[in-house]
């Protein structure tokens, strides 16, 4: 009988897709040891956006959230998602911050770290990888999977092989948008365990209803591992539930290895924080819900769902259609990135801006500009020569790694701030989000106590529509961001945060 390892991760992509990421530990605190008896493979409780919210939004000392993890699920293996070079934040950093970042992961309770890049460039994944090693801790491969001309099995295998090289323990499929099909499930894994000799970890969403049997095709395929959510975090935007996929793999003659008893416990546990959501507004039945444009468009739930906010806050929802037309046009412009943060994002807004400037690229962002300069990485394919041209002018691309370009910054900054932040994990934090973790230093240090302005309703959805600030009135506060910038600033930040743009401040965004 073969073991299927169930991974679980209603504590960050679970709550992370449905609810915003805004649950407080305290909310989750009292299940955690009977999480810790299930028997899963791994619970993935950090990483992602949870690092950004617990500063931003929960008035919570990200690491110190780390540590009650480990301190609370002694026996259970903690899996957190990385984004390479980018870390958790959205820009590359220099290599001592990747690795100050790592070695402080592990040192503070983190067991395995999955790895991705959003371009697949395996230059980007290096760096954490080998620091994930040296620190004794797993390092999980991550294959941003998307679909394209140039987004091939054979392309995928041999990234894999790369990955085995620098040295990762298994190879993870991460399906962002769930659309990884049944059949290329199947394909993917059978040509991956074929290729590469390590475990093969599945992860999706069910955005477009294929979850569930994208899993089982990918079990009979061979994959040792796929990821799940409990129940009642389960579903939609987030992923297949944790019960029914063991019920389903043990009917079929896999093992799983879960404690049903204390499984129950945990679903009956997180029904009323689902049940708190919906009735607060933070959850949104749209998220639950099928929704199987992004078949058709190769589009995420989230992206598109703030494209449409970004439309309306220009007061442009009528040109929707032109923006899904041309979104899969700038996609392939750029040499077909990935959809996932942050290159969704940057095809997003571009694409906004070529429906709503009347001309292709007569407005470009900074983020696109850096992009095609190769600040992120080595494309899928090569952008187009024209698009090139017209965005960087006389610049010169940037020839090998970026991060190579950058400075050590640690060691500098520490000395800086010594006296003021006195840990490695509050310095990395401040270099990460400094706005955002130095006004969370500032209230930690006054005893927790709230300025006016952090006493102000957190969302429209929660509390009233009093800070839920339009365009015009983001305007009236700052002279320096126009109308477009701010719709633009304000779309990015929520796709970042996984929130609805209304349920952003106008000091998030000087923040941000």
């Amino acid at each position: 009988m073969r073991k299927i390892a169930i991974n679980e991760t209603a504590l960050r992509d679970g709550q992370q897709s449905l609810l915003a990421t805004r649950l407080p530990y305290e909310r989750f605190e009292a299940i955690l040891p009977t999480m810790d008896k299930v028997g899963y493979g791994a619970v993935e409780c950090w990483g992602g956006a949870t690092f950004d919210v617990c500063l931003r939004f929960l008035n919570e000392d990200p690491w110190e959230r780390l540590r009650k993890l480990r301190a609370a699920m002694p026996h259970t293996k903690l899996k957190m998602l990385l984004r390479g070079q980018n870390i958790l934040g959205y820009k590359h950093y220099p290599d001592d911050i990747v690795r100050e970042f790592v070695r402080c992961a592990v040192k503070n309770g983190i067991d395995i770290i999955r790895i991705f890049d959003a371009l697949n460039d395996v230059r980007n994944m290096e760096v954490a990888i080998d620091e994930t090693l040296k620190q004794g801790a797993e390092a999980v491969g991550d294959i941003s999977y998307t679909t394209s001309p140039v987004h091939t099995r054979e392309r995928y295998v041999e990234m894999a092989k790369t990955l085995k090289k620098m040295g990762v323990g298994a190879i993870s499929i991460k399906d962002m948008a769930g659309i990884l099909d049944p059949k290329a499930a199947y394909d993917l894994v059978s040509a991956l365990k074929d290729g590469v000799d390590l475990p093969v970890i599945v992860h999706t969403h069910c955005t477009p209803g294929l979850g569930y049997m994208t899993y089982l095709k990918a079990v009979e395929a061979g994959a040792d591992a796929i990821e799940t959510a409990s129940a009642a975090l389960s579903g939609g935007a987030s992923q297949p539930a944790t019960e029914t996929m063991a019920y389903v793999l043990e009917q079929f003659g896999y093992e799983v290895g879960l404690d049903k008893e204390r499984l129950q416990e945990v679903s009956s546990f997180f029904k009323p924080v689902r049940d708190e959501g919906l009735a607060s507004g933070l959850l949104d039945p749209l998220v639950l819900a099928t929704d199987t444009d992004c078949l058709n468009y190769q589009i995420p739930g989230g992206m598109l769902s703030n494209l449409i906010s970004q439309l309306k806050m220009l007061k442009a929802e009528d040109r929707l259609a032109e923006v899904l037309l041309e979104t899969p046009h700038v996609r392939e412009d750029l040499g077909y990135p990935p959809l996932v943060t942050p290159t969704s994002q940057m095809v997003g807004v571009q694409a906004v801006q070529n429906v709503l400037a009347g001309e292709r690229y007569k407005r470009v962002g900074k983020e696109v500009a850096a992009y095609v300069r190769g600040e992120y990485g080595q494309t899928p394919a090569p952008v187009k020569p024209e698009i090139a041209e017209k965005v960087l002018g006389d610049t010169k691309p940037i020839e090998g790694r970026f991060a190579d370009s950058l400075p050590p910054i640690f060691e500098q900054t520490k000395k800086e701030l010594a006296g003021t932040l006195d840990t490695d994990e509050d310095v990395l934090s401040h270099i990460l989000f400094p706005g955002v973790a130095d006004k969370f230093f500032e209230w930690r240090k006054n005893g927790g106590k709230a300025t006016e302005e952090d006493k102000l309703p957190a969302s429209p959805q929660l509390q009233g529509a009093a800070v839920a600030y339009t365009i015009e009135e983001a305007k009236s506060l700052s002279s320096y961001v126009s109308e477009e910038t701010a719709a633009v600033i304000m779309t990015a930040v929520a796709a970042e945060m996984g929130v609805p743009v209304e349920m952003l401040r106008f000091r998030d965004i000087r923040e941000a």
